[in-house]
């Protein structure tokens, strides 16, 4: 398995089958090098999207359409899509499971909001949410955006994940403390790498909070397009 940052919450993710992009927001996302987008999108066979806000689903749209590959995501947002840019999508919701190829995809519960801009203003397009992804003996959380939330300990209990890939920037979702809390409190994370930080300077910029509050796991805060093999 290998895991790629593709700076704030975008993640390019090869398990089992799949090549998966998650969020994947490269234009005008200051982490991101444009001249190394083919690197990290070529191969892609799904995008996975949290929720609608401009920094996630950024280059959802015309990836899906250059790369031919369908979007996963909440179904009131895949159908906008389906029918308004005529995308290949898998909508579905909180609980549901989809099967890419040799890869289980569950969607969880995140706290957070979620909406897509329009020339008339925000237009709000189902839920934010998280999700598990299994396949090769692993389970990874995409936590999404989100504050902690007790429904965490049923995502442990159900799934297990053994790697987090948590939001902890702070402002608009989790910091690097309540990160902490929540992989502690609800999870047995043995790698956690944290994403949705140091991107803008209202957020935090180092990890080194998240590193000293769990020690026995393995914090892992890779540079943009730095992989990580598991």
């Amino acid at each position: 398995m290998k895991i790629t940052w593709l700076g704030h919450s975008g993640f390019r993710i090869e398990i089992a089958d799949q090549v998966l992009l998650v969020d994947p927001w490269l234009t005008g996302n200051p982490a991101f090098p444009e001249d190394r987008r083919d690197e990290a999108v070529t191969g892609a066979t799904h995008i996975l999207l949290t929720h609608g806000h401009g920094d996630h689903s950024g280059d959802t749209v015309a990836l899906a359409s250059d790369l031919g590959i369908p979007v996963v995501g909440i179904f009131d947002l895949m159908s906008y899509w389906a029918e308004q840019r005529d995308l290949e999508t898998i909508g579905f919701n909180k609980g549901g499971t989809v099967r890419l190829g040799d890869v289980e995809v569950t969607m969880v519960n995140a706290v957070h909001s979620s909406s897509i801009s329009t020339d008339h203003g925000p237009l709000y397009c189902g839920a934010e949410a998280g999700f598990m992804i299994a396949g090769e003996g692993h389970t990874i959380y995409i936590s999404g955006d989100t504050d902690v939330i007790a429904d965490m300990g049923v995502f442990n209990d159900l799934h297990s994940p053994d790697i987090g890939i948590l939001c902890a920037g702070g402002h608009f979702t989790m910091d690097m403390k309540r990160a902490a809390y929540a992989a502690k409190t609800f999870f047995d994370f043995k790698v956690v790498i944290p994403c949705h930080y140091k991107t803008f300077p209202v957020l935090e910029q180092s990890a080194d909070a998240l590193v000293e509050a769990l020690p026995g796991v393995d914090v892992k805060a890779p540079e943009v397009l730095e992989t990580i093999e598991i």
